[in-house]
């Protein structure tokens, strides 16, 4: 009889461990989410963004105190962010948040340190550090990679782009989202992109040129 009270004890204690664990398993899980609040969405969508997309976002980040550590509209004379979702030009965290957003949504997007500075942490954010990411997305084309894209701008179909065709594409990518701009915005970003992807300088940039990056779909 005594053995099995204390057989029954035993087994009452194990479970109760087991509970524990898994409420602790759980909330280390939690800890690790990205959490996504939509702050606004237009009515028309009519892309998503997906892995392996061309993203031009405006972002701010804060810590969890309030206080900001970057500002994309002051950051490289102000003009919006270029970069490929979901293959690591961003911190994981937001590619994680950052999908399936239309152009002129805009989301706050609260990443865990795990996946964003990490242990170390990096410039003015601390070791360890949950931030906090207000985006604004302006357009989501497709990847660089993507041939279709290529064609889409090279309006001669010389299989080389001009300055003038990618100014008239970012002029239709942002008209899309409902944020036409002026001119010396468009001769900013122009002047970044060649800067970046015309390798030989020759003013086009070749089909060659265009495709920079390597995506797991293509």
């Amino acid at each position: 009889m005594m053995w099995t009270l204390v057989s029954c004890i035993l087994y009452v204690f194990a479970l109760s461990k087991l509970d524990l664990w898994a409420v602790l398993a759980t909330a280390d899980e939690l800890l690790k989410e990205v959490k996504t609040e939509v702050v606004f969405k237009p009515e028309q969508c009519t892309q998503k963004s997906k892995k392996g997309d061309l993203i031009n976002a405006h972002y701010d980040g804060y810590l969890l105190d309030g206080s900001q550590f970057y500002c994309s509209r002051t950051d490289k004379a102000g003009h919006p962010q270029w970069f490929v979702l979901g293959v690591g030009q961003v911190i994981k965290g937001l590619d994680i948040g950052m999908m399936d957003m239309c152009a002129g949504e805009k989301r706050k997007i609260t990443v865990p340190s795990d996946l964003a500075f990490g242990k170390n942490g990096k410039g003015p954010v601390p070791p360890n550090a949950t931030v906090v990411f207000e985006v604004e997305v302006l357009s989501v084309s497709r990847g660089p990679r993507s041939m279709e894209a290529f064609t889409l701008i090279d309006l001669d179909q010389d299989r080389s782009l001009t300055k003038a065709e990618v100014k008239e594409y970012l002029k239709l990518e942002y008209e899309k989202g409902g944020k036409p701009r002026d001119d010396p915005f468009y001769e900013k970003i122009i002047a970044d992109i060649f800067r970046k992807s015309d390798r030989d300088r020759d003013g086009l940039i070749s089909s060659k040129e265009y495709n920079i990056y390597e995506h797991d779909e293509l």
